[in-house]
């Protein structure tokens, strides 16, 4: 087995803090793993743009944590009016 690098496992490592952070939260875990998933097809030598999601993820999970924490906001990207 391939051993990961050190930003490998630090993301493994916060993954793992977010499912046991959205446990008690309903509709959480499917959405958590949803954002991961999707940014899982990130190339490895991507480094920048991963450093950034780990940062701005950490802040979110931050947030999760929060008692008062009810729900997670979304950005998206409207669609294109013809």
């Amino acid at each position: 087995m391939a051993r990961h690098s050190k930003l490998q496992t630090q993301v493994l490592a916060l993954y793992r803090q977010f499912l046991r952070a959205g446990r008690d939260k309903p509709g959480f875990l499917p959405r958590i793993r949803d954002e991961f998933r999707e940014n899982a097809g990130i190339k490895k030598t991507d480094v920048m743009h991963i450093e950034y999601l780990f940062r701005r993820a950490q802040r979110q999970l931050e947030q999760l944590k929060d008692v008062n924490t009810k729900q997670l906001g979304t950005f998206a990207k409207s669609k294109e009016r013809s």
